[in-house]
């Protein structure tokens, strides 16, 4: 069974409480038991990780390289800051899709910028909660094209 490590960067593990007016009103444990149940009806075990800290995903993405398959990955503020983050997917090169639950493109111009982009397969935005498991789905097709 292959394996998706699902990342989530600040702030996301406020959901339900932060901004419902963008980010809607879904709580973060909610946000796990869609993921988790996604990843099972495609076939996939998940490890979901949550952290406000930048080095913490760095290091994270690192130690996917030999026990994942592919990312999932929501670097929230990130996005738009960290190189730190896109080098880090790079290195280990594992199939990656970027998610967001807002759209990124109608906000505010500095969130149109997205570092982790170009290191991803794909990018899934404005779709809320569902998007995670369209990135989920995504990767599946992407395995099944590859392999």
């Amino acid at each position: 069974m292959r394996k998706l490590l699902i990342i989530n960067g600040p702030n996301i593990n406020m959901l339900g409480i932060r901004e419902p007016g963008i980010y809607g009103s879904e709580t973060y444990a909610d946000l796990m038991e869609r993921i988790v149940r996604a990843c099972a009806e495609h076939g996939f075990e998940c490890t979901c990780f949550q952290s406000n800290h930048e080095g913490a995903i760095v290091d994270e993405i690192q130690r996917a390289l030999g026990r994942f398959d592919g990312i999932v990955i929501n670097p929230a503020a990130y996005t738009h800051t960290s190189i730190a983050i896109a080098d880090a997917l790079r290195a280990v090169n594992l199939p990656a899709v970027e998610v967001h639950l807002s759209d990124i493109d109608s906000r505010e111009d500095y969130r149109k910028i997205s570092y982790t982009k170009e290191a991803c397969i794909g990018t899934i935005a404005g779709l809320g909660p569902a998007g995670y498991e369209q990135a989920i789905a995504f990767l599946r097709e992407h395995f099944e094209r590859v392999f």
